[in-house]
């Protein structure tokens, strides 16, 4: 196949269906002192990436495919493969992917001769699944056709609505799962399409309708997701949900407390597709976990990263880098779509308050100069259901801080942001980087075996407010350490090392600049003896070093 990018290097070979790579990871390991001090010592670990050349034609299952999200993703798609454009009254608008990391945003190779930074897709690095390429399908609560649910929605614009109700009115949902006490009971009206029997008649039947998706669309993978709604966090206890036995004896004896979301995981898994929670709830319990590992099959959530919390990632991380101490962080919102409909009620709203809390502790912790052990900020999220204002949610927020001498800054924000087009392009890098990960496999040096990443693929952690990691991993929230953890693996796959950005080509003096600066600082070191000499002062050492580095920096 065709790649954008090929790599000359002896740590790197290519065939027909692979690019194999020699990788040195270099990693620093701590060991704290009596004296409160810290011994580091830098360590390098040399692993070998396989990454299969071999792109699939991948299915996507959404659960709630019916939702603002589902309907939104599927005219999109439609609209970006026949290259739709549309009116406004702004000028006329053209099909993009713009705010997915993969179709939009880019990564720096390197520089070339002349010392230009060069740049490419992010998507271009390795052979990815393009968007115009998945195949859709899945799940709903509600049976309206998606070109139903596209209107009711009222996300895409009216003049690409009607261009793409054609294409959109033979798309219906399958029934879907639905457990009342799991969502609010505002969303019963909207139950029409729903599965029958037990819960293991109806685990049965969404593994079926994988098949038959994967069978008649001739798929090589389907990924399944969850868009639907926001459900409560069920129980997590013993002889419930812990083991993966645990789960599935649970499934057996229909349980009431397991729940639609960890059913759909459970079929998902055991027909070996990765599935991703787009909702906070907490779908992949323990249980749910183990299974996806003894399936050597991928899992990852939870909640859509798309707005607000991607900012507050950003801004938190900004903050408690410069040395600046976040003590109170308040977050209201209101919108008016189905997903805040949902979410006004009470259990629901939990579920949406716990990921969205979180998601600032990773950088607290980071920082015991200015936190003590276990200090925060007060931390408050308040998600008000407001109809009018629809799928535009409003989002305000603000961030009080401790700065030097006891002095407060006040920063506050507001943010409108058409929540559904936000999140969507994140569904398809969810899904993108998913299947990709599935094509990568890499050994330690001496270990006999290739192995692929943990069931818990916590490179997704980028695009998820609450990133499921595996045991045992630290949870990384800050938003630009997940995006670089997604380039470099990427870029280790192909032999490249890690952007570093010390640019230190260029900040190097030419020979003739260092030797000029020495003789000024000569004359500076000089003059100022003589002075010194004729007031009867000492020179010190400390003002000699310091002439000849201001010297040498002018």
């Amino acid at each position: 196949m065709s790649l954008k990018v090929k790599v000359s290097s002896p740590n790197v070979s290519y065939t027909e269906e692979t690019i194999s790579s020699t990788y040195t990871y270099h990693t620093t390991h701590v060991e704290p002192q009596a004296d409160a001090s810290f011994l580091a010592k830098p360590q390098a670990t040399t692993f070998e990436f396989q990454t299969s050349l071999k792109v699939p034609r991948l299915g996507v299952m959404l659960v709630g495919w019916g939702g603002n999200n589902g309907s939104t993703l599927t005219g999109s798609l439609i609209a970006n493969r026949l290259g739709l454009s549309w009116p406004t009254k702004e000028g006329v608008k053209k099909s993009n992917y713009y705010g997915s990391i993969t179709q939009a945003s880019t990564v720096c190779l390197g520089t070339n001769s002349s010392g230009v930074e060069q740049y490419i897709a992010l998507g271009d690095l390795l052979p990815m699944v393009h968007p115009n390429d998945l195949v859709i399908d899945g799940w709903d609560i509600n049976s309206a056709n998606l070109a139903e649910a596209m209107e009711r929605a009222q996300v895409l614009d009216y003049n690409l609505q009607v261009q793409l109700k054609p294409h959109l009115e033979n798309l219906k949902p399958r029934p879907s799962i639905y457990c009342p006490d799991f969502i609010a009971a505002n969303q019963a009206d909207r139950a029409n399409n729903v599965l029958s029997g037990t819960k293991k008649e109806m685990v049965e039947q969404v593994r079926a309708d994988i098949r038959d998706f994967k069978a008649k669309q001739k798929l090589d993978k389907v990924i399944v997701l969850w868009t639907a709604n926001t459900e409560r966090f069920c129980d997590v206890r013993e002889g419930l949900n812990l083991t993966a036995k645990e789960l599935l004896a649970s499934i057996e004896r229909n349980e009431d407390e397991m729940s639609p979301s960890s059913l759909f995981a459970v079929a998902s898994i055991q027909e070996g597709c990765t599935y991703i929670n787009g909702s906070p709830q907490n779908s992949l319990v323990p249980g749910v976990i183990d299974l996806a590992e003894k399936e050597n099959v991928y899992v990852g959530g939870d909640d859509f990263k798309s707005g607000q919390t991607k900012l507050k990632s950003v801004l938190v991380d900004f903050l408690i880098s410069a040395g600046i101490k976040p003590r109170s962080i308040v977050s209201y919102n209101h919108l008016g779509n189905n997903d805040g409909k949902n979410l006004s009620a009470p259990q629901q709203f939990r579920s949406k308050e716990i990921s969205k809390s979180n998601v600032v502790d990773d950088m607290v912790e980071s920082n015991r100069i200015l936190y003590e052990p276990g200090e925060k900020p007060d931390h408050c999220v308040v998600i008000k259901y407001v109809p009018f204002v629809a799928d535009s949610k409003r989002a305000m927020d603000e961030y009080t801080s401790e700065i030097f001498m006891g002095g407060l800054n006040t920063i506050a924000v507001h943010n409108t942001c058409e929540d559904s087009l936000l999140a969507t392009p994140i569904i398809l890098d969810l899904v993108i980087l998913a299947e990709m990960c599935e094509r990568i496999s890499l050994r330690k040096e001496g270990e006999a075996d290739f192995a692929r990443f943990n069931s818990v693929l916590s490179l997704l952690s980028y695009l998820l407010k609450a990133p499921m990691v595996p045991r045992g991993t630290p949870i990384v929230n800050a938003l630009f350490r997940q995006r670089a953890c997604i380039e470099n693996i990427f870029r280790a796959c192909i032999g490249l090392s890690p952007q570093n950005y010390m640019l230190l080509e260029h900040k190097l003096a030419a020979p003739q600049q260092l030797a000029a600066g020495v003789k000024t600082a000569e004359k500076v070191g000089e003059k100022s003896s003589l002075s010194a000499a004729s007031s009867g002062a000492r020179v010190p050492q400390l003002g000699r070093a310091r002439g000849t580095v201001q010297a040498i920096e002018s």
